[in-house]
């Protein structure tokens, strides 16, 4: 019975560990051409990607798009909606004129009793609007971020993807980044667990390289414990600061 209990416990732990939290921000198109209109739906979340399950998002500290020099706040223009059955947000966004769109967001600190920490994941995507891919490469300056090396859309399965891991501004040598495939309609299989979530090193400059295995929506979550804590039940408990971008990758097309 001991015995038992005791694999039982190890294997809900093993468990846990793969399952890894992330802020998305998945649009409906991330390269928007002349003749596709000139909106998209934005969706925004908080979740499990691979699975793909839903955790609670509360309306975020802050939801931003940047273009052309310029921000506009987005939070008013959030409508509820829900994400695999947990709250989450959506709107839809028009482009006045071409370029290169960074929607970001910041969320709540969130309560994770498992981890026994706070989770809060400074979330990115960018949009290209009429064939303008000027300025894909912008730091935003937020808090964490990962500044794209390479262009973050534009790219086919099996492009190599590298980014540079941010703290206060700073490269972070040796970042542990976090990589989940969007399995949206479920069809791709994960022969074990320990590869839902693929973990990777940067190198000592805070680079980091990952090359997609097949099409669809990539996460990379660059984790780092906050210089402050929060409180939850009378104690200060450590945050999970994470540097979320999320990029999409193309099937290869042939005539």
């Amino acid at each position: 019975m001991r015995t038992a209990l005791l694999v039982a416990t190890a294997l809900g732990t093993f468990a846990g560990a793969a399952e890894a939290h992330y802020g998305m921000i998945i649009p409906s198109d991330n390269m928007l051409a002349q003749d596709e209109g000139r909106s998209v739906d934005l969706a925004i979340s908080f979740g499990h990607p691979f699975e793909p399950s839903g955790m609670e998002l509360v309306r975020p500290v802050t939801f931003s798009v940047i273009a052309n020099g310029e921000s506009e706040d987005l939070l008013p223009a959030l409508k509820e909606t829900d994400f695999h059955g947990e709250p989450a947000w959506q709107t839809t966004y028009e482009f006045a004129r071409p370029g290169t769109y960074v929607f970001q967001m910041e969320p709540q600190p969130y309560w994770e009793p498992a981890e026994d920490c706070f989770i809060v994941h400074y979330t990115k995507t960018y949009v290209t609007a009429f064939d303008d891919d000027e300025g894909w490469d912008t730091e935003l300056g937020l808090k964490t971020e990962i500044v794209p090396l390479s262009k973050p859309f534009a790219l086919w399965a099996g492009n190599v993807f590298q980014g540079i891991v941010k703290l206060d501004g700073a490269r972070v040598p040796h970042a542990e980044v976090e990589v989940e495939h969007y399995n949206q309609d479920g069809g791709a299989v994960a022969p074990s667990e320990i590869m839902t979530t693929q973990t990777i090193k940067a190198d000592a400059d805070g680079v980091f390289t990952y090359a997609t295995p097949r099409a669809g929506w990539w996460g990379f979550a660059a984790l780092n414990t906050a210089d402050y804590q929060l409180e939850q039940d009378g104690a200060q408990k450590d945050v999970e600061l994470g540097a979320v971008l999320w990029v999409h990758f193309e099937d290869w097309q042939s005539e």
